[in-house]
């Protein structure tokens, strides 16, 4: 199969879509069995299409016992039958394409289920090839654990194999034995299944667990747990030395990318680095390795405007090099909804669409979670219907992350509110979610949904011409402001105040305001003369994108005033 979607002005489709994250599961379900399907995704293509999105990223949707929601995958080249067929999928790659959408498949190179045909072996023959291709060690002096690492999930990362003494490593669940990376066939079988998908036509790969493949090879113990990361699940070992970021996985990206390369089409490599060093983060994306890296440190930053722009400025300095692009991620199915994370209610959602107007008039691909569009916050899941094996395993003292995967909202009526026709979703929905269902937000100019496809839609036509350039103005105390030159000679200012009171900004000509994420200032405005200078007052928590027909009038050094 071939990959019939083109890109644009000469650089790579890659370098600045808008990729859209597809959480398979509550997305659209088409058979009314209470879980989202490939189906449900294809008959919801036109109106992802009309967001305006360049890709779809599906989270797993391979054969599996669904112990972690289809990462922890039993089969590779088969769809699970929860979701569908692989005719299914390819339908909807099809599809996809025909809608000027792109498929990034999500996989998981650092660990299988425990149902894996290789695992099962490696426990029946503890002399088998198998057995090496994952990571089993006698316990310790003490009849314990062969070190100290901690589950990700909450709990020792080794579990015993009783039936031959030996305990084997998991990072995740007990149910996901991590792969030994130093196994040859581990290798061969990984570049086997990328094989696959890509003579199926697929467009790239989010790789999960990107940093973690290799481990240290004397498995030592980690000289502290971690730290936690506000709005991240409690990961317990997040940033442990021995256990992730070894220098040799690099090594296996610059392998995959010259297979990526040897397909037509930019097929990308985008890799889940769960790291919190910028600089580290950035390593593993370059012209011989991953595409890109995620950019979680967005996430962790406050909505206040100097740690905003201290984030984006080394941001930018770290993704863009060695033909790198840098992405932009505020929420996602491992994540508290940024809403939720930036206070909640009306508040939340004011500053959640004035960081997200930001980040979208940066170059560089932002990555959005379903529902954010809708402004959707994190659902209060009740104990009995929670399924994260983090609450789980921590026996209900760490909440985990179903808040942020219950289902979309298509329509306002309960049960199933447009997601299933079901009387029992997988998730429950809340009731308050019904304000926020795309049907609503479709009849609203002024909803969420609606900025979301302006924010999009400017961007879109706009970035042919616009260069990866940045340039800061000089604003006030709380805000921040930056200008982008198009080919044409136009140019892009967006301004932010994380401030609650307006601020006026001074600039040296006329721009006209094209986009505002609270329509107090309507599109359309003016910058107005003022004694010295065109200015525009920033309203609170507000994002303004401005555009100037004659960016030579933009004095850059500004004098800051208050």
């Amino acid at each position: 199969m071939t990959n019939a979607v083109t890109g644009h002005s000469g650089r790579p489709w890659w370098h600045d879509a808008v990729v859209y994250q597809v959480y398979l599961r509550s997305f659209a379900d088409s058979n009314g069995d209470g879980l989202g399907d490939l189906a449900g995704v294809r008959s919801r293509l036109p109106y992802l299409a009309s967001l305006g999105v360049d890709a779809l990223w599906l989270n797993p949707f391979y054969l599996s016992p669904q112990k972690d929601h289809g990462y922890d995958v039993a089969d590779y080249y088969e769809v699970d039958p929860l979701f569908g067929t692989l005719e299914d999928f390819d339908a909807l790659l099809a599809d996809a394409h025909a809608h000027g959408l792109r498929i990034i498949c999500d996989v998981v190179p650092n660990h299988s289920s425990s149902e894996h045909e290789w695992f099962k072996r490696a426990l029946a023959d503890p002399m088998s090839d198998e057995r090496s291709r994952y990571i089993f060690r006698p316990p310790a002096a003490d009849g314990g654990p062969p070190n100290n690492w901690r589950s990700v999930f909450s709990g020792p990362a080794w579990t015993l194999d009783e039936a031959s003494g030996e305990y084997y490593l998991h990072l995740f669940d007990a149910s996901q034995p991590d792969f030994n990376w130093r196994h040859s066939e581990v290798h061969a079988e990984w570049e086997r299944i990328l094989r696959f998908w890509l003579d199926r036509g697929v467009d790239g790969f989010r790789i999960d667990v990107a940093h973690g493949l290799y481990k240290d090879a004397e498995l030592r113990d980690n000289p502290e747990a971690g730290r936690l990361v506000p709005g991240a699940p409690a990961y317990e070992s997040i940033n442990a030395k021995h256990n992730w970021d070894q220098p040799e996985t690099i090594e296996v990206f610059r392998r995959w990318r010259q297979i990526t390369d040897s397909y037509a089409g930019d097929r990308m490599m985008v890799g889940e680095v769960f790291l919190f060093d910028l600089g580290r983060v950035a390593s593993y994306a370059g012209a011989d390795r991953l595409h890109q890296a995620f950019n979680f440190m967005v996430m962790a930053t406050p909505f206040e405007a100097a740690a905003l722009r201290d984030v984006i400025e080394k941001a930018l300095g770290a993704f863009t090099v060695d033909g790198a692009g840098p992405t932009w991620v505020l929420s996602n199915h491992d994540l508290v909804r940024h809403v939720t994370r930036y206070g909640g209610g009306d508040a939340g959602l004011r500053r959640a669409k004035a960081a997200t107007g930001t980040l979208l008039a940066l170059p560089g691909s932002p990555y959005l979670y379903q529902g954010e569009e809708l402004g959707l916050e994190q659902a209060d899941v009740p104990p009995e219907a929670r399924q994260d094996p983090i609450w789980v395993r921590s026996g209900g003292t760490i909440e985990g992350r179903d808040g942020c995967r219950t289902p979309i909202p298509w329509t306002d009526e309960p049960p199933g509110y447009g997601f299933t026709t079901s009387a029992t979703p997988w998730l429950p929905v809340e009731d308050t979610a019904k304000a926020g269902s795309v049907a609503a937000e479709e009849a609203d100019p002024a909803s969420t949904l609606a900025f979301y496809r302006r924010a999009i839609g400017i961007r879109r036509e706009a970035r042919p011409s616009l260069g990866d350039e940045v340039e800061w103005l000089a604003t006030p105390a709380g805000t921040l402001g930056f200008t982008r030159s198009a080919a044409d000679g136009t140019t892009y200012t967006c301004l932010l105040n994380t401030t609650t009171r307006a601020v006026p900004v001074r600039l040296p000509g006329e721009a006209t305001v094209v986009l505002s994420s609270e329509l107090s200032v309507p599109e359309g405005a003016r910058a107005l003369p003022g004694t010295d200078n065109f200015a525009i007052a920033v309203p609170g928590e507000t994002c303004l994108w401005l555009r100037s027909v004659d960016p030579d009038r933009f004095v850059r050094d500004a004098a800051q005033h208050d």
